[in-house]
């Protein structure tokens, strides 16, 4: 289980988490949702420990979680949206190199990586080197070298970004698999199919601070799960229904160009914030 305690990040007088207070459970994949700027990277940095926080704690398990803690460290993996891997190396001593970093014997870092690879479906392509993998490769490489040390925890940030859709579908199949198996998942995304497929609960998150937090579908149903668009010269004005035939009969009232959909949390998340997550 993991609990952020009144989590505050500042750089100077600029604010990127603003007393966040969240519990994660343990095996959710919970999902951090907004635009950029949001403070999402932010917090996945004091998870992982790169940065430590201003004010608050992050507490595993009931321990606080510091830099001085090897233990709890070995507990998280994380998984950052740049590619942090030598281009002239090949899976094998991408996998080989992690492993020596947290003293594995090479005999467990082999084992290990066999699994890892036939799972993620990269066995036949582990002797190319990183920079003749695609992207969608290199993803699934970055998450079996997290995995490598066995962690309770995986961090994801921006995951899947700058994927293709067949890609990120695989993506998407991989960390569903992870959860099943017991992983605690943390993502973050501004991806609302990503949140909406694959979230247990997600985190809306602006300006550092935390909006709303819920199932994807109680988020939806609170707002209304259809929408009617109105077309006008000064842009869509959108209104939320519970009821199908409530917003089917709106929409016969209406005059010019306007549509019936399902309501996202994109929707929610304008209605709340005013701006949209992308």
């Amino acid at each position: 289980m993991i609990e952020l305690k009144d989590l505050t990040k500042t750089f100077e007088s600029f604010t990127a988490v603003d007393s966040l207070n969240l519990r994660i459970e343990s095996g959710e994949f919970f999902g951090l949702l907004g635009p950029n700027g949001a403070g999402k990277t932010t917090t996945i940095g004091m998870l992982s420990t790169l940065l430590l926080p201003t004010r608050g704690e992050i507490l595993i398990n009931g321990e606080r979680l510091t830099r001085k803690r090897k233990d709890m460290k070995r507990k998280v993996s994380v998984i950052t949206q740049e590619y942090s891997m030598r281009q002239d190396m090949d899976m094998d001593e991408i996998m080989e190199y992690q492993g020596r970093l947290y003293f594995i014997p090479v005999k467990q870092i082999r084992s290990r990586t066999e699994e890892l690879f036939h799972f993620a479906g990269l066995t036949e392509h582990r002797y190319k080197t990183i920079r003749k993998l695609s992207g969608g490769m290199k993803r699934k490489l970055m998450v079996c070298r997290a995995l490598l040390t066995e962690p309770e925890i995986l961090l994801l940030d921006e995951p899947t970004a700058g994927m293709d859709a067949i890609s990120r579908r695989q993506m998407w199949n991989l960390l569903r698999q992870l959860n099943e198996q017991g992983l605690t998942i943390l993502l973050t995304t501004h991806y609302i199919e990503e949140a909406q497929a694959l979230c247990h609960r997600v985190a809306l998150m602006n300006s550092g601070r935390l909006n709303d937090l819920d199932t994807p579908k109680n988020l939806i149903d609170k707002l209304g799960a259809y929408a009617v668009d109105e077309h006008r010269t000064d842009g869509i004005h959108s209104r939320y229904f519970s009821d199908r035939e409530q917003a089917i009969a709106h929409l016969s009232a209406l005059r010019g160009q306007c549509t019936l959909r399902d309501t996202t949390l994109e929707d929610v998340f304008v209605e709340q914030a005013g701006k949209r997550l992308s």
